[in-house]
């Protein structure tokens, strides 16, 4: 059963390293969370490193730019490790062919920017969908509104065998006090219906690969038994950390405030059976991240 604890500051000695998530532990999209902007630089201030994970389809600079923009402090974190990253460089060496069929926001064109860590990148064209060699999904183009309504152009891509490239793993996010969807809920549909969806952000290997990659450029060589994975989604951070055998941090006031009925704190029972509901064992459960 995992164990509740009250700050950060009870476990973080027993880590050389934390992988953090951003929507739902530091930020909600609009504004930090002052309290978990704080317990990073206070972890780092004692030595320890912070990477942000995070399952964004941007471009680690963009992210990067954006956590000014909301306004959390340069000094809470190291380095950042991003989905879109890691999609970028299976999209750049040809995973889903070189004329692809862009579904997203506008926002998100930094995703398609060249990229100097693939030796020999193939050119990428965005086509229609009828001229396309595969699907990169960096979001929805409208995080309203209901992923059935990408089902037709999802019909004809899987009749064509059209694989889709999945930039963000997450279902849903909570901007504020709205949830949008994510490509995640895109990817799902599409496999439901029979297509193959490509995944590179949490809970899948090739993020944490990068994380380390990133760890390992600032001459940290932490094992794994001495990094702690930080995060508010079961699906997500946690389902991740316990396949690459990491110990976890679930942030139950984030996507799942309402199911394990947090305020300060979890309720036990609700969360007990949050989590044996959803199949999830987090080494530790807080409220807030703090």
């Amino acid at each position: 059963m995992t164990q509740i604890i009250q700050s950060l500051s009870e476990i973080s000695k027993r880590y050389d390293a934390l992988f953090v998530d951003l929507w739902g532990c530091l930020h909600d999209g609009l504004k930090p969370f002052p309290s978990a902007v704080n317990a990073m630089q206070t972890y780092r201030a004692s030595g320890g490193t912070v990477v942000l994970v995070t399952n964004s389809p941007r471009p680690r600079l963009s992210v990067e730019a954006q956590l000014a923009e909301i306004g959390v402090a340069r000094d809470a974190w190291d380095t950042t490790a991003t989905s879109g990253d890691s999609a970028r460089s299976a999209m750049f060496r040809g995973v889903v062919g070189e004329k692809v069929y862009h579904i997203g926001e506008s926002e998100d064109q930094s995703f398609f920017e060249e990229i100097s860590v693939v030796k020999d990148p193939v050119a990428i064209t965005k086509v229609p969908l009828d001229q396309a060699d595969g699907i990169v999904c960096t979001g929805p183009v409208d995080p309203f509104a209901d992923p059935d309504v990408n089902r037709p152009d999802f019909l004809y891509a899987k009749q064509k065998g059209i694989k889709l490239l999945c930039a963000n793993p997450d279902i849903v996010v909570d901007r504020g006090d709205k949830r949008e969807w994510c490509a995640g809920a895109l990817a799902k549909l599409y496999t439901e219906m029979g297509g193959e969806s490509l995944y590179f952000g949490k809970p899948h290997p090739p993020i944490y690969d990068l994380a380390r990659r990133r760890l390992s450029a600032l001459g940290k060589d932490v094992p794994d038994a001495n990094i702690l994975a930080i995060g508010d989604g079961v699906l997500t951070d946690i389902k991740g950390a316990m396949g690459e055998d990491i110990d976890s941090l679930f942030i139950s006031g984030g996507l799942a405030a309402t199911e394990t009925k947090t305020s300060h704190d979890p309720d036990e029972d609700a969360l007990s059976i949050y989590l044996k509901t959803e199949m999830s064992n987090p080494t530790y459960t807080i409220g807030h991240l703090r």
